[in-house]
């Protein structure tokens, strides 16, 4: 029996066990279960051509300063989107899968160079790898952000298959890595312990102990600091889950109503747009911007005045002023005596500050080399 033959039967009897406390640890089972076999395909896949079709057009080389991806299903937009934006010409028609290879163009924001990356449309069992799925799903891995393109007349339907999808093959759409800690030991057996002011939902001890023997993990350490499922933890163990921000684009609003977008605008993380028309595509822009949280440091060369026009773009998980000096040259941390700051991050203006300094938005840098 094949993987995908297994995984089918899985999610049947997974759909026909109602779910209650007796239930839990047979779930959690077959939830580790199906994991290990999505794994395994996925696996299999990045050693051969990866889904339907031969493997050109999707080894786009990375450019700029981060890394967005368009995915959808066919006929959404996506090409429209691409070529208002960029300038970029993908090809458009309105018969579906026009676009076969991956295309990508640059668009600039705040001084920041933005590679977008028109994907193909995936269908449903793109996680399995139909319609070329895996190439399309893995491509999306490497972006910083996903825009989720939808067409707003059938958006919630789209918008539940794309995330199933996506979950299937590891990514987690705008969520934050459980804050659980898991590390194997030699003997012991399995030690658990749950932080105080936390609880596990909907599993147990023995639930856990059952997904991490599925593992043929017998001796582990699992420390519990929030409030997990076994869905949580099943992630950590199999470590290779990308979290990543998501953006739901929900175009063509210029067949819909008033009223109708009023009740589109309850979908969390959205933006309403029309790409023919070219309606509301700064608003887009802001939002890409705000999602991935990009902060921009202005250099400032000795006895000049800062230069605003090319900003140093860091992500803001990255903003020392190490990362700052690595973005610039490896070999200017090699030389790097002191650095003087402007900005909010500082309390006057200039401070000198060392390696470990942690930059703000719009701060301004100057480096003092070693004599």
């Amino acid at each position: 029996m094949s993987a995908l033959q297994k995984i089918a039967e899985i999610e049947a009897e997974m759909a026909r066990t109602q779910k209650n406390k007796a239930t839990n640890a047979h779930l959690g089972l077959l939830k580790a279960k199906l994991a290990k076999l999505r794994a395994q395909i996925v696996t299999e896949g990045t050693k051969g051509s990866g889904g339907g079709g031969g493997g050109g057009g999707f080894e786009v080389s990375k450019t700029g300063d981060a890394r967005v991806g368009f995915v959808g299903f066919p006929s959404v937009g996506k090409s429209t989107l691409l070529n208002k934006m960029t300038g970029q010409e993908s090809e458009v028609a309105a018969y579906e899968f026009t676009t076969l290879t991956c295309v990508p163009g640059i668009f600039y924001h705040k001084g920041a160079k933005i590679q977008l990356l028109d994907l193909p449309g995936i269908i449903e069992g793109a996680k399995d790898g139909k319609g070329r799925g895996k190439q399309v799903i893995s491509t999306a891995m490497s972006c910083s952000l996903i825009l989720i393109v939808l067409d707003v007349m059938k958006p919630i339907i789209h918008k539940r298959k794309i995330e199933y999808e996506l979950e299937g093959f590891g990514m987690r759409l705008n969520k934050q890595p459980p804050a659980i800690n898991f590390a194997k030991k030699e003997k012991g057996g399995i030690a658990l312990s749950v932080a105080p002011g936390y609880h596990l939902k909907d599993c147990d001890e023995e639930t856990i102990t059952q997904v991490l023997k599925e593992y043929r993990i017998m001796n582990a350490q699992v420390r519990i600091n929030c409030n997990a499922t076994i869905d949580d933890l099943i992630d950590v163990v199999e470590g290779n889950r990308k979290y990543v921000p998501a953006l739901y684009v929900m175009n063509k609003i210029d067949q819909i109503t008033i009223e109708e977008l009023d009740i589109i605008a309850e979908v969390p993380h959205h933006v309403p747009i029309c790409a023919h028309h070219e309606w509301n595509l700064d608003g887009l822009a802001d939002m890409i911007w705000k999602y991935m949280e990009l902060l921009r440091i202005y250099t400032k060369p000795k006895g000049q005045i800062p230069d605003y026009t090319a900003p140093v773009i860091l992500p803001a998980q990255k903003n020392t002023i190490e990362d700052f000096c690595l973005r610039i040259h490896k070999s200017l941390l090699a030389q790097f005596k002191v650095a003087l700051v402007w900005g909010q991050s500082v309390k006057h203006n200039p401070q000198r500050c060392g390696k470990d300094h942690k930059l703000m938005d719009e701060d301004v840098v100057q480096i003092i080399k070693k004599v």
